[in-house]
């Protein structure tokens, strides 16, 4: 059943005590006064909707543990160790000096509550709410997009070890499945999680193993794959059978004069698109912010008023992935935050990542008016030509070369032009294609030419992006904390990382309250 706070103070009641100590302005201080104003019983009661058994901690001291937690990258061990000896952790929480708070587990249970609930993010819808009393977002017509890249909290595993730790897994997870590997399996002995001692400069050796390998695994998949389609596996072991079947296929390829019927494999000379990085986290992926910075993790996109500093909203997902793109994730904060009721016409900023023709259009759809830097044009000549050189007539369906050549847009949205770039004097600045150039226009290729053409004609543009930019990047770097220490995450999947990040956005909004001059007054939040 549900706890609830004490209202009377204990007779060592820390705050009572040694409240003078903490520095006034602190998230400390707060949550010392106002924890059960911002965070109710009321606000986890669908947690708990038994009347019977043993209260819960109160909901107002679990919270503000962790916020206190994320904005101080503890582990759970050590955010019970400071609650149990920091005198500003106990006053915040409201415990007494002699409190031995509670067992790291509790957080654990807490969180696996709150995600599977109806409203996981509840702790930061309700300093959201704070957001909204104080009015510091009235009037406040622009947010700006940005991401950052998060990483996985588990090592990448190389295909060897992928394809050993997923069978490992379906014997574990799978009825039966220990008896098909013992029966049927021999590249390895599967009771043993470490890497078969092989000679590993072998070649002959290492594509004995991965076929090996490989093979295990079709066998296992064969035994149990039609079970895990028709549902008759419960979620699990489903689960470890399609993880298995993934990992099979991802990283490795027929060998070389094999087309996989004889058993013979090697590790393909690729990356797989949407690469498991580790059967561990599956959800973890390979991405990369720039061509020279790769990393393996997620991606937490983030919404933010740009003269505050506040996060109006935040989105973690899996690191690549069309649906995970930032123009789609951020179209999607802007939308919530529409639907909340709070946003008026605004001004979204965002660097070209979020530059796409749906993006734009479904902004402007909205009401709402892009900011955003167009993307380089690629011309299919070094200094040659680039799209923007053709003129296009969406009426007549119809695109014209610069030499004055028109042609017919396909339903494709192509345009060839073949033969007529054979005697063009201006071919060698268009293409050098032997059957000529052929251009394909983008679905939204009107939205994408203005876009370009009033980012390079409107010096107010350019200008409200490079003024509003610099406050984008310190709210990032608020985020992912001095030299990066909150960019390694410390939870497995989607699920989970995304509590992480609203709690950790929770927090920084709290802080930035206060240094914005948070105060209660006659029952509501407003800002000195």
């Amino acid at each position: 059943m549900q706890g609830e706070s004490r209202i009377d103070r204990e007779l060592l009641d820390a705050a009572a005590l040694v409240g003078h100590l903490i520095p006034a302005g602190s998230v400390f201080a707060f949550l010392a006064e106002h924890r059960r104003t911002v965070f109710p019983d009321s606000l986890f009661a669908d947690l708990f909707t038994s009347s019977k058994g043993r209260p819960s901690l109160p909901g107002e001291l679990i919270a503000s543990v962790l916020v206190l937690q994320n904005l101080q990258d503890l582990s759970d061990r050590q955010a019970v160790e400071a609650l149990r000896c920091d005198l500003r952790w106990k006053a915040a929480c409201g415990l007494a000096l002699t409190d031995e708070g509670f067992d790291p587990s509790v957080l654990t249970y807490w969180r696996r509550r709150l995600a599977a609930s109806d409203r996981p993010n509840r702790v930061f819808e309700a300093v959201a709410e704070v957001v909204a009393q104080t009015g510091v977002l009235k009037g406040k017509t622009r947010r700006a997009l940005d991401s950052a890249v998060l990483e996985d909290a588990v090592a990448t595993q190389d295909t060897v070890t992928q394809l050993i730790a997923a069978i490992r897994r379906t014997v574990r997870e799978v009825p039966g499945a220990a008896e098909v590997v013992a029966r049927q399996c021999r590249a390895h002995d599967y009771g043993d999680p470490g890497k078969p001692d092989i000679a590993w400069d072998d070649r002959d050796a290492k594509q004995a193993l991965v076929s090996g390998l490989v093979e295990d695994a079709l066998t296992v998949v064969a035994a149990f794959g039609r079970a895990a389609a028709q549902g008759t596996l419960d979620d699990k072991a489903a689960q470890a059978v399609a993880l298995l079947a993934l990992i099979a296929g991802q990283d490795v390829e027929p060998a070389d004069d094999s087309d996989g019927s004889d058993g013979r494999w090697k590790i393909a000379r690729k990356v797989a698109e949407d690469r498991v990085v580790s059967v561990v986290d599956p959800q973890a992926r390979h991405v990369h912010k720039t061509v020279h910075h790769r990393q393996d993790g997620y991606k937490a996109h983030v919404a933010v008023e740009p003269d505050t500093g506040l996060f109006t909203g935040g989105k973690l997902t899996q690191a690549c992935g069309p649906d995970n793109h930032e123009a789609v994730v951020g179209v999607e904060l802007i939308e919530a935050e529409d639907r909340s009721g709070e946003a008026e016409s605004l001004q979204v900023l965002g660097d070209s990542a979020y530059g796409t023709g749906d993006a734009r259009a479904a902004l402007a759809e909205a009401g709402h008016t892009p900011v955003i830097k167009p993307g380089p044009l690629r011309p299919a000549v070094p200094g040659g030509f680039t799209v923007d050189d053709f003129t296009v007539n969406e009426a007549d369906g119809v695109l014209t070369c610069p030499n004055g050549t028109t042609k017919k847009i396909t339903k494709a949205r192509n345009v060839v032009f073949g033969v007529a770039c054979h005697a063009c004097p201006l071919r060698t600045r268009c293409t050098s294609n032997k059957q000529g150039r052929t251009v394909r226009l983008h679905p939204q290729d009107a939205v994408l030419r203005q876009a370009r053409a009033d980012w390079a004609a409107d010096p107010d543009l350019r200008a409200i992006y490079r003024q509003h930019r610099p406050m984008v990047e310190r709210s990032i770097a608020w985020l992912i904390g001095p030299q990066g220490r909150y960019r390694k995450l410390r939870y497995r999947g989607v699920t989970t990382n995304d509590l992480w990040l609203h709690l950790r956005l929770a927090g920084l909004n709290l802080r930035r309250l206060l240094n914005l001059g948070l105060t209660r007054a006659d029952g509501t939040w407003i800002l000195v």
